[in-house]
C-alpha cells in the first residue's frame, strides 16, 4: 500500500494482480515523506517507510468499515497503522479527511479464474509441488479482494479499479494523469516465478472447478462483467 503526498495518490494493494510489481514501480518515485508498506520477501529497490505509528482509532471503531474493536486495539498497540493489504476503508479511517478526499485512489482487479489459478501455483510451490488443484479449491481461502476496495454496501471506495488484462494501457493512462513517469511497460515481475504452467485457464478447469470460482467471485463477476 502506498500513500504518496508527492503525487497525491493512494494505491490499495490487491492480491495476484501484479500489485507488488506496481508497488515497486511506484515506490521508485515516492518521496521520503510518503508512506510505503513493507513487502515480504523484499524486492529491491522498494523501500518501506512511514507505515508505523499511532492514530485516532475512534472513527474506525464507530464505523461499519472497521475490523472490530479487538483488531483495532491490537494494531494500535503494535503501531501497525498501515500494512501490505490494508483495506481502503481502514486507510480512509486512518488518514486525514483532506487526504482521503483529495487524493486519487486506485487498485487492480483480475479475471477470477486466471487469478485463482495464479494463486494455486503460488500455494503449490509453498507445498513443494504436492498440492493438487481440487485440494486447493477445497482447503484454501481464495483471493476474493473486493472487501479491500468496496464498503459493506458494495459501493466502491476507490476512484478507479484497473484491469489486469490490459494493465500496461491502464497504467499508462492513470499514471499519466498523476504525472508519474512510466515507460509503457511494467518491467518488474515480482512473484511471477511460481507459475510454470502457462496454459490458458480454460485449458485447466473442469466444469465443477469453474463453478467453484464463479460462486466465490460472484460479486466481482457481477461488478466487472468477467466471463469464463
Amino acid at each position: 500500500m502506498i500513500i504518496s503526498h508527492k503525487y497525491r495518490f493512494i494505491f490499495i494493494k490487491t492480491r495476484k494482480t501484479a500489485s507488488t510489481s506496481i508497488e515497486v514501480l511506484l515506490s521508485r518515485h515516492c518521496a521520503d515523506s510518503d508512506t510505503v508498506t513493507p513487502i515480504t520477501p523484499a524486492v529491491p529497490p522498494h523501500r518501506a517507510r512511514n507505515f508505523e505509528g499511532y492514530w485516532n482509532p475512534i472513527p474506525e471503531i464507530c464505523s461499519s468499515l472497521g475490523p472490530g474493536l479487538r483488531t483495532t486495539v491490537t494494531e494500535l498497540l503494535e503501531k501497525k497503522r498501515f500494512y501490505n493489504h490494508i483495506s481502503a476503508g481502514l486507510v480512509r479511517a486512518r488518514v486525514p479527511r483532506s487526504v482521503w478526499r483529495d487524493y486519487y485512489k486506485f487498485c487492480v482487479e483480475r479475471n477470477p479464474w486466471d487469478k485463482t489459478l495464479s494463486g494455486y501455483h503460488m500455494a503449490r510451490a509453498g507445498k513443494g509441488g504436492s498440492l493438487d488443484f481440487d485440494a486447493y479449491l477445497r482447503t484454501h481461502k481464495l483471493h476474493v479482494d473486493h472487501p479491500l476496495y468496496v464498503d459493506r454496501q458494495g459501493r466502491l471506495l476507490v476512484d478507479a479499479v484497473l484491469r489486469y488484462e490490459r494493465l500496461n494501457d491502464e497504467l499508462r493512462s492513470e499514471l499519466g494523469k498523476l504525472g508519474i513517469p512510466f515507460g509503457g511497460t511494467l518491467d518488474i515481475h515480482a512473484k511471477s516465478d511460481y507459475r510454470t504452467d502457462r496454459r490458458h485457464y480454460r485449458e485447466v478447469y473442469s466444469p465443477e472447478q469453474r463453478d467453484v470460482v464463479a460462486r466465490a467471485f460472484a460479486f466481482e463477476i457481477g461488478l466487472f462483467g468477467y466471463e469464463y
